[in-house]
C-alpha cells in the first residue's frame, strides 16, 4: 500500500511525534511505500515567519499547491494526517478530496474538536468556554497569554469550522481513546466515522517482576497542569524516595521549593528511559488536563509496574482501578498519598498488578496490535472512498 503520511511536528517534541515516528518505521518494516509531506515548527522564529505562520495557520496555498503535486505524481491510496499546525493548515484537505484520495484524521489532541489550543487547559486549570463553536473566548481570556497567538489560534479555528473543511473532507476520524471520541461526537463530529486505535507501545522483556523496585517514577512534561505540585505534596507526606524524568525549564523553580526525597534527574532518551522503568516500584501520573489517551501509562505497564493515575480525560481506560493500579481525584494530595503507601508496602500486590498491567498491554496497545488496527481503518477509508465516487458516477 502506498500512503502519504502528514504531519506538522511541533517545537517540543512529544507524544504526537513519538507516535507519528513509530507509525512511519513500522509501516516501512512492513514493506508499504511512504510518501512523507511534513514541516516544523522549530522553522517558525522571526516575527516575518510568524506572520507568514498566521496567515498559513488559517489556509495555506503553498501547502496545498506542495500536496497536490505529490498527489498527483505519487498517487497514495491513502493519505494519513497528523498534525497540520502552523505551516500545513485545512487546505490540503480540500487537496486531497480533489484528487480522490481518502483521509484519515489522527486526532490527538482537541484542537481540531472544541478547543483553539489544543489542551482545554487556561492558567493550568481546566477550561470548556470555547465548546460549540464559541472559540472567541480564546481572545478573550487571552488563553496563549499572548494576544497576537491567541487571535491567530481562534481565527483558524473559527474559519475552520465555519467552513466545514475537516468534516467536508475526511473520511475516518482516528481518536486514541473512547474519551476523545465522546468528546467529538458531543461536537456533532459523525459517529459512525469515528474509529477508536489506541496508541501503541514497544513491549521490552523483563528483567524481573516489580515488587522491590528502589524508586517512585514519574516520567513526563513537568508542568502545572500534570499535576507535579500534587505529586510533589504527596511526596512530602510519604518520606518516599520519587525520582521525576523530565524537562523542568519552564518551572525552574521547583528545584526550590520540592522536598529532599523528590529528585529531578531532567529529559532521559529511550534506552535511559528503559532503565528508570526497570528499577522503579511503580508509576504515578498526577494529571490535572484531559489526557487523550496516557502514553507514560501504557510504557511504565509494559515494564511491569502498577500505576497510579488520576482520574482525567482518557487515563481511567487504560489503568484498571484496583487491577493494574490505582485511580484517584485530580489534584487531592490526600488520595495520592495513601495511594502510593498502599502500593510500596505491599510488593506481592504491586507484582500481580504489574504482571496484569504488562498482559493488558500485550493484548491491547502492543505495535502488532497497532498495526492490525491502523491497516483495518486504512482499508476501510479506502472502501468507503470508493463507495462514494461509484455513487457520484451512477448519479451523473
Amino acid at each position: 500500500m502506498k500512503i502519504l503520511q502528514v504531519h506538522n511536528r511541533h517545537w517540543y517534541e512529544g507524544g504526537q511525534e513519538v507516535m507519528y515516528d513509530t507509525i512511519n518505521r513500522i509501516l516501512m518494516e512492513k514493506d508499504h511505500n511512504i510518501v512523507h509531506f511534513e514541516r516544523n515548527n522549530r522553522n517558525v522564529q522571526n516575527l516575518w515567519q510568524k506572520i507568514h505562520a498566521f496567515k498559513d495557520g488559517i489556509y495555506s496555498s503553498a501547502a496545498k499547491k506542495a500536496i497536490s503535486s505529490i498527489l498527483e505524481s505519487e498517487h497514495p491510496e491513502v493519505a494519513h494526517i497528523h498534525n497540520i499546525y502552523t505551516s500545513i493548515s485545512p487546505s490540503i484537505f480540500v487537496a486531497c478530496q480533489k484528487y480522490n484520495v481518502p483521509v484519515v484524521l489522527r486526532c490527538a489532541d482537541f484542537r481540531l474538536i472544541s478547543c483553539p489550543i489544543s489542551s482545554h487547559l487556561r492558567k493550568g486549570q481546566i477550561c470548556e468556554r470555547c465548546l460549540g463553536g464559541r472559540e472567541y473566548w480564546c481572545v478573550l481570556k487571552n488563553c496563549r497569554s499572548n494576544i497576537f497567538e491567541s487571535v491567530a489560534y481562534t481565527m483558524r479555528s473559527s474559519v475552520t469550522r465555519m467552513l466545514q473543511i475537516i468534516k467536508d473532507n475526511v473520511t475516518l476520524y482516528v481518536p486514541p481513546s473512547k474519551f476523545v471520541k465522546q468528546r467529538m461526537i458531543d461536537a456533532k463530529f459523525p459517529e459512525d466515522s469515528i474509529v477508536v486505535v489506541p496508541n501503541m507501545v514497544s513491549v521490552y522483556d523483563l528483567r524481573d517482576e516489580k515488587s522491590s523496585g528502589e524508586y517512585v517514577a514519574y516520567v513526563g512534561r513537568i508542568s502545572p497542569e500534570k499535576g507535579i505540585e500534587t505529586l510533589l505534596n504527596s511526596t512530602c507526606r510519604t518520606g518516599l524516595p520519587v525520582l521525576i524524568a523530565g524537562d523542568y525549564s519552564k518551572m525552574p523553580e521547583i528545584l526550590n521549593t520540592a522536598p529532599p526525597n523528590a529528585q529531578f534527574i531532567g529529559p532521559l532518551n529511550r534506552d535511559q528511559l528503559i532503565g528508570f522503568y526497570q528499577n522503579a516500584r511503580f508509576t504515578v501520573i498526577p494529571s490535572i488536563l484531559f489526557e487523550t489517551f496516557g502514553l507514560v501509562a501504557t510504557e511504565a505497564m509494559s515494564h511491569g509496574l502498577p500505576v497510579i493515575a488520576s482520574r482525567r480525560g482518557a487515563l481511567p481506560e487504560i489503568v484498571e482501578d484496583g487491577v493494574t493500579g490505582f485511580l484517584f481525584n485530580p489534584g487531592n494530595a490526600e488520595q495520592l498519598t495513601n495511594k502510593m503507601k498502599l502500593l510500596w508496602e505491599n510488593p506481592d500486590l504491586c507484582r500481580r498488578m504489574g504482571r496484569v498491567g504488562r498482559q493488558k498491554v500485550i493484548l491491547e496497545y502492543s505495535e502488532d496490535v497497532y498495526y492490525k488496527r491502523l491497516m483495518a481503518v486504512y482499508k476501510k477509508a479506502i472502501k468507503i472512498n470508493n463507495e462514494r465516487k461509484q455513487h457520484k458516477a451512477k448519479s451523473r
